[in-house]
């Protein structure tokens, strides 16, 4: 992990955190205690400061299968039938088990909510789970309740007949209402938690976004997603110079306007029905986090 000029300075465990994916801040901390965080073979400590330039190399605990345990956590379901839920997610809650969230992510709620009933073809840790949204992206996620269901809707959004409907709060203003993204993501070339758009090992990705508000120097946008690669609205704002508003990996390393993880929520979902064909569109209110940050951009 190379550290660049922007992110110099600061606390390491805070660095971590925001950078690798599915990891809290005491889990990192535990990392670093391990001796798993090294700069040239020396052990790093939580406290340390990251300094431009220099390359970190952590090694993450090898991921293993095991028996996820059903957890009776709260669900917003907005839709719901025998073949397939819809949810709104809130901010901060992990999608799937992972390091340092093994037993209270969205997945063992949907363990103890759906019980034997959920799909198994993303593999145990994953059931379910159709399609992903970042642990601090609130908003609607679809999930599968059958194999049925699942292969039907995953041939959906290879067909981009599935369609995902964002707001995000970014930075700037724009001088066009409207636009398009299309431009290639894949691995970042030096930090490989990261997406970049780049031409080598990348698929196509296109973003359509639409401006819904503005603040002088930042913008409320719609993002419908053509296609839905890794991080794409966050990695397509960041490319036309727009990031969203306290994305630390993306745009700003530090916090602004209080805000220390990407203002970004899953407003819509419109999709064909696995089993009936019938067009299913669902939607959820901005949660109370985004409304309270507009109103005080609009003051």
């Amino acid at each position: 992990m190379n550290i660049e000029a922007e992110q110099s300075g600061i606390r390491l465990d805070v660095f971590l955190a925001a950078h690798l994916e599915n990891m809290s801040r005491s889990a990192v901390q535990k990392l670093l205690e391990s001796g798993a965080v090294t700069q040239n073979g020396s052990m790093l400590r939580k406290q340390d400061k990251t300094v431009a330039g220099t390359i970190y190399e952590v090694r993450l605990p090898e991921l293993k299968e095991t028996a996820i345990v059903p957890r009776d956590l709260p669900l917003d379901i907005v839709y719901e039938d025998e073949d397939v839920l819809v949810l709104n997610k809130p901010k901060s809650l992990v999608v799937h088990p992972a390091p340092g969230h093994w037993d209270d992510t969205l997945v063992n709620a949907l363990m103890f909510h759906c019980r034997d009933s959920l799909s198994g073809i993303n593999g145990e840790l994953r059931p379910g789970i159709v399609h992903r949204i970042d642990k601090d992206t609130s908003g609607l996620l679809i999930v599968a309740k059958n194999d049925f269901a699942h292969q039907a809707l995953a041939a959906q959004l290879q067909d981009h007949s599935l369609s995902r409907t964002y707001e995000a709060v970014v930075k700037g203003g724009f001088k066009e209402d409207e636009g398009t993204v299309d431009a290639p993501i894949g691995r970042h070339p030096v930090d490989r938690k990261k997406m970049a758009v780049t031409e080598k090992n990348s698929r196509p990705a296109v973003t359509h976004w639409k401006v819904l508000e503005r603040f002088g120097q930042y913008t409320l946008v719609e993002c419908k997603l053509e296609t839905g690669r890794t991080h794409q609205i966050r990695v397509h704002m960041a490319h036309i110079h727009h990031p969203i508003l306290g994305d630390t990996v993306y745009g700003n390393p530090k916090p602004e306007l209080g805000q220390d993880s990407q203002c970004l929520h899953a407003k819509a979902l419109s999709f064909y029905h696995p089993r009936s064909g019938a067009r299913i569109t669902v939607s959820c209110p901005r949660p109370a986090y985004l409304e309270a940050l507009l109103e005080k951009l609009r003051r």
